[in-house]
């Protein structure tokens, strides 16, 4: 049985091959980065085991935790990827468990990532060749070591079944796992940081990963070689049990998986809950506001920028931080959130798709759909301009710059929502479609994304300009008068152009509404 699991998973890859030749090219260039990195990996290793054998342990310990790390959150954030191996398929098979779970652990390993994760174990393995006893010890401890990172990834697949086959738990995990992404240039200067500050940081942080699970079975060979048997078995029967209570917790979550299978529960609402729709008022306005907020709080394509833009926010404080103490440029943190924000809704008639079409047949008014989606983002883009504009000046001790910093971030939060009112009825290019990922990147739609949001961008920039003349005429000392005047443009201006957009928006979809909703029904 085990032998058959195996010859399905490579039917299915050979298949999966021949029917997608740009997967073929993909296997092709993975492999070779891959063979690429254990080349390096090897030389890199050998040399540093007869210069500094020290230097290598650490380097495996901190390697060797990473993969581990990796095998056991990947599967949790990329659910769906491999599907061959989903316990789901086996319910209705009487596959014996030990024999399942045999041929899942091995089948798990056909693929560019368990290959090289083989390979690199055993590299390492091989690397202490000067010291025969490491060598001996290394290769039982490599095997350890990429069935601790299989069976850990299968616990995750089985731990996470239920909720996998739940959308919102998908759009969640999607939403979370780009945040490490933007935050890989802090996360790096911090990790340098610390190793500049302390020259025996990695040295430090691989004995302490060397007495986890993590890091404890990459230990073995190099305490062998650096005359510690004793920690090295230690550190060996660490990581053996471990392997067995993670490979009982998974025999038991797929025990119970293949007995009471995941399904999708339709939830109930009970009679009259009508969620932000009871917040609202009856009227046109008011229902497209309720629709609006409801898809930023629940779409994972409108909600990632209530992430996002936080996250970048502070990208932003750690790319100008030079000290202890905040330089002056955090200032302009309210307009650049302002002005993320507002650009949110720049495509909302896009987003819709073809749920467009119940606008239309409502007999919705332009101006109250316009409306409606304004106030919507406003809802949450108004405190958090507030918010970003107004604490930093107090973190840095400018309190005087709170008013043409308001000034400017209100204006350019009010001025950009009536523009996107007037962009989004206008201006349609493809984005991903309900349900999609909210990264996916719609193919031939680059050229009109970047025209349609360089126009915007453009025009926002134009009609911003009245407000950088008091701006500039406080920040060039003219006086504090010059902050309220900011203040007082912004909040005036931004609001007759808001009101502008929503009308001139309305006015354009209530000529061209049908030809709106067939241009978004095509962009799939």
């Amino acid at each position: 049985m085990v032998a058959h699991l195996l010859r399905l998973k490579l039917l299915l890859l050979r298949n999966s091959l021949r029917r997608s030749p740009w997967q073929l090219v993909g296997i092709i260039f993975g492999a070779l980065y891959g063979l690429g990195m254990l080349t390096l990996l090897m030389g890199g290793l050998f040399y540093l085991n007869l210069t500094d054998p020290a230097l290598a342990r650490t380097l495996v310990i901190l390697g060797g935790s990473a993969a581990v790390l990796g095998w056991m959150i990947i599967p949790i954030v990329a659910t769906g990827v491999d599907m061959t191996l989903d316990p789901a398929r086996f319910v209705t098979f009487a596959i014996p468990m030990r024999q399942m779970i045999t041929g899942l652990a091995l089948g798990s390993l056909i693929g560019i990532p368990g290959i090289v994760t083989l390979l690199a174990a055993l590299v390492q393995a091989a690397s202490w060749w000067q010291h025969p006893a490491a060598v001996l010890a290394g290769i039982p401890a490599a095997a350890v070591a990429v069935l601790t990172c299989v069976v850990l990834a299968r616990l995750a697949v089985a731990a996470t079944t239920s909720l996998a086959s739940s959308r919102r738990f998908k759009d969640i995990s999607g939403m979370v796992a780009i945040i490490p992404l933007i935050l890989l240039g802090p996360i790096f200067g911090f990790v340098a940081t610390g190793i500049s500050e302390s020259g025996d940081f990695l040295g430090r942080l691989a004995d302490v990963l060397a007495w986890t699970p993590l890091g404890a079975v990459w230990a073995v060979p190099g305490d062998i070689a650096l005359g510690s048997p004793g920690a090295a078995a230690a550190r060996f029967a660490i990581s053996l049990l471990f392997l067995v209570l993670a490979a009982w917790a998974w025999k038991t979550l797929l025990q119970r998986a293949l007995v009471t299978p995941a399904h999708n529960a339709a939830s109930r609402k009970g009679a009259g809950r009508l969620g932000l729709f009871n917040r609202f008022p009856a009227t046109p306005t008011g229902a497209v506001a309720a629709r609006a907020l409801t898809y930023w709080l629940r779409d994972p394509r409108y909600s990632i920028s209530l992430i996002v833009v936080p996250v970048l926010a502070a990208v932003l404080i750690f790319a100008v931080q030079t000290g202890e103490d905040l330089p002056p440029v955090v200032l302009m943190l309210g307009p650049l959130v302002a002005f993320l924000l507002a650009f949110g809704i720049s495509a909302d008639i896009s987003y819709d798709n073809t749920a467009f079409a119940l606008h239309l047949s409502a007999g919705v008014s332009g101006a109250a759909d316009r409306a409606g989606r304004a106030i919507a983002c406003a809802v949450f883009a108004l405190p958090a301009t507030i918010l970003a504009a107004v604490l930093p000046a107090l973190v840095v001790g400018r309190p005087g710059a709170i008013p043409v910093l308001l000034g400017l971030s209100l204006g350019l939060l009010l001025s950009g929502l009536g523009l996107s009112s007037v962009f989004s009825a206008r201006y349609t290019y493809n984005v991903p479609l309900p349900g999609e990922n909210a990264f996916k990147t719609p193919p031939g739609s680059a050229g009109r994304t970047m025209l349609a949001q360089g126009l915007w961008l453009l025009a926002q920039l134009v009609l911003a300009l009245p407000l950088l003349a008091p701006a500039l005429a406080y920040a060039f000392g003219a006086g504090q008068v010059w902050g309220w005047v900011t203040l007082a443009v912004g909040t005036v201006l931004g609001s007759v152009l808001l009101v502008a957009g929503i009308r001139v928006g309305g006015r354009w979809l209530d000529q061209r509404g049908p030809e709106v909703l067939l241009a978004v029904s095509v962009n799939k």
